[in-house]
Parts: structure tokens; C-alpha cells; sequence
């Protein structure tokens, strides 16, 4: 069965964070319409099987997917139709598992290159869209918006993602690669992932918000009040889908910037638009616990922390200060880089790639980080 994500064209404009004013006064968006099959009957979350793999994932000419795969979708928390990725490596035997957790507005498409990379050190990747985004369904009648009902979901679609798939189908052991937001779901699952995943390795994770033209603590202050007072599917934000490369906070390579603005021009059906009040909300609250002491030290995963000294949307600070308290984290600065990595430069996507190379197949690489770091 393939997932209908045909959106019929409608004019669209764009929002910032004064949705809600304009909301109250009586503006409206214009509405998209997702014709979406209902979600399967199957409350475990078990797979359901792809009839073609060309009917699922979705290569462009600069952008081939890589071979050996298999997709298809399974069942999240509360139904929700999930789409999935299963990359075997050519190299036997395996060295495990990679678990690959992407950003806000990012699908298994943008990460082919970064899968086939993973692949030649001899690791399987398994990953999945999240709820919501890529070829995943849509939580809003507007698949532009970009929406979460609770974080805790996200949490819940990994641990059914590894209990139905990667455990039954993928190679021991289990790693897990995670960039902003999927990093910021790793973390937050990590205390319950001990005895499944070895090792994280996560990429600018969502702890904290820059750039955005106002503090991030006003933005944190009106997603809440919209959130508690019923406007938690507002859009908060400008759509910037068609951001020029120049200025851009993303990447200074241009030919991958190029290469992403390609799938989505192939495939609109896969991108989202801004963050809803909600989405806003629910990220900052577990942004701020998981930041914790007391959240820190529940972890006991060994996990590297790639940290782009030039990422304009978390801050490198942020960042920074993650590392000083978590006991089973090790900070590495990536001079220059800015927060896609995996979609950055070669100069610092091979930084990033070396550190996973050497700390995923279970060697220290000279990180100085034991097996069990509690």
C-alpha cells in the first residue's frame, strides 16, 4: 500500500510569530488537503510491507538512494503511519546497526548520501521519518505544518521503531546517530535505551534557539500561552523553504544545499513548513529537562556530542555547556561547521564522520569514554 501524499496546489501564505495576533483578529491560512489511508489496525506497530520500493522512497538525479534496501511503513504511537528505511551494508560480516534520527523538516531522502557513507564503514542503517514530516502522515489537515501532539511520541515511535524493526530485521550491535531534533528525542529516550543501544553519536542537538530574529525566551513564552489558551496548531514562523544559498544558516556547501533544494522541488509532498505553537512548546520543554542534572546522569549511553562552533540555530554555547554535564558525553568541536554537519562541507562532514568511524564499532578512537560510562 503507498502512502497518497498528493497535495492539491493552494496559494499559501507565509506566517511569523504574530500568527496568533492575526489568528484572534480573524485571518485564516489557506488550506491544504492530505489524502492520507487510514492507519493501520495494528497497536503494536508491527511493519507493513512495500509493494515497491520505487512507490516509497524517492531518488532524484543527484541523488541516488543507495542499494540494498528495504522500506516500507509501520505503525507508530496512536496509529500513526510511519515510513522507514533499512540500508544493509556490503561488507561482512556487519559492524551493527545504525540507528539514524534526522532534524525537524528533514526525510530519509536528504540522508542517502550520509547512509551510503555509514554503509561503506561496514554498519546497516535503519531510520525513519518522523511523525508528521517526510513520507510519514501528517498530525494537521495543513501538511505544511509542522506538528506534534506530545514529545513523549516521538519517544514512543523509536522505542516501537526498535522493537519491530531494528531488533528483528538489523545487525547487532545497535548504534545511534541523531541530528538536532532526532538528537534531542535520543537524549530524551537515552535513560530507558541502555540496554539496547551501545553507543550516540549526536549532531547539533535542539537544546536551545537562535537566530530567529527575537529571543528565544519570547518565542518559549508565546508558544506556551498559545498552546494553553487552544491555539496550539498555530504556525509560528516564516516559511523559508525557498532560502537562497547565500546567508543561508544550514551549510556552506553549495552543492548539497542545491542537492536538497532539488528533492524538495521534486517532492514537495515530503517538506513541511514552520513549527506550530505546539511543536514550539512541547520541544522546549524537553529541550530544558533533558538538560538537566538530574537527566544527565541517567544516561549511561557513551555518546558523542558534534558540535558546529558555527550553527547559527543552536548555539555552540548551548552546546557546550551540555558536555560539562553529562558524565557519558564527550564534546567534539567542529571549527568552522555550521548545523546541518552531515550536509556541510567535506572539510567538516569528515570530521564528523571520523569521529562516528572511529567510536561506533566500540573503539574508544581516543575519546577516553568507557563502555559503561555510569
Amino acid at each position: 500500500m503507498r502512502l497518497n501524499t498528493h497535495v492539491r496546489p493552494a496559494a499559501c501564505k507565509p506566517s511569523d510569530v504574530f500568527d496568533i495576533v492575526w489568528h484572534a483578529t480573524g485571518w485564516r491560512q489557506p488550506r491544504f488537503f492530505l489524502d492520507v489511508p487510514p492507519p493501520l489496525a495494528d497497536p503494536a506497530g508491527m511493519s507493513e510491507a512495500a509493494d515497491s520500493i520505487d512507490n516509497i522512497l524517492h531518488p532524484t538525479p543527484g541523488n541516488p538512494a543507495p542499494a540494498n534496501c528495504t522500506a516500507g511503513y509501520f505503525t507508530g504511537h496512536r496509529g500513526t503511519r510511519l515510513r522507514y528505511g533499512l540500508f544493509r551494508s556490503g561488507m561482512s560480516p556487519a559492524a551493527g546497526t545504525v540507528v539514524l534520527m534526522q532534524g525537524r523538516n528533514e526525510s530519509i531522502e536528504k540522508y542517502f548520501e550520509t547512509i551510503r557513507d555509514l554503509n561503506a564503514m561496514g554498519l546497516w542503517v535503519a531510520t525513519f521519518d518522523l511523525r508528521g514530516q517526510g513520507g510519514s502522515q501528517r498530525l494537521t489537515k495543513n501538511p505544511r505544518k509542522g506538528h506534534v501532539r506530545r514529545f513523549s511520541d516521538y519517544e514512543r515511535d523509536l522505542e516501537i521503531f526498535l522493537e519491530h524493526i531494528v531488533l528483528p530485521d538489523a545487525r547487532l550491535p545497535f548504534f545511534l546517530v541523531a541530528h538536532s531534533t532526532g538528537a534531542l528525542i535520543a537524549l530524551s529516550a537515552a535513560p530507558r535505551l541502555s540496554n539496547r543501544i551501545n553507543r550516540m553519536a549526536i549532531a547539533a542537538p535542539y537544546i536551545a534557539l537562535s537566530g530567529q530574529g527575537v529571543p528565544e525566551g519570547f518565542i518559549r513564552t508565546l508558544a506556551g500561552i498559545a498552546s494553553w489558551t487552544g491555539f496550539g496548531r498555530v504556525s509560528m514562523g516564516a516559511d523559508r523553504s525557498n532560502r537562497a544559498f547565500e546567508g543561508n544558516p544550514l551549510t556552506s556547501d553549495p552543492k548539497r544545499f542545491a542537492r536538497n533544494v532539488e528533492i524538495g522541488a521534486a517532492h514537495p509532498e515530503l517538506t513541511i513548513g514552520p513549527p506550530t505553537a505546539r511543536w514550539l512548546h512541547e520541544t522546549f520543554k524537553a529541550a530544558r529537562r533533558i538538560s538537566s542534572q538530574s537527566h544527565l546522569t541517567r544516561i549511561t549511553i557513551p555518546t558523542l556530542i558534534l558540535a558546529p562552533v558555527l550553527d547559527a540555530i543552536v548555539p555552540y554555547a548551548a552546546q557546550e555547556e551540555l558536555s560539562r554535564n553529562f558524565r557519558a558525553g564527550q564534546l567534539i568541536t567542529i571549527n568552522g561547521a555550521r548545523h546541518e554537519l552531515f550536509h556541510d562541507r567535506d572539510i567538516y562532514r569528515a570530521q564528523a564522520l571520523a569521529a562516528i568511524e572511529a567510536f561506533m564499532p566500540g573503539q574508544d578512537g581516543g575519546f577516553g569514554l568507557s563502555e559503561t560510562a555510569a
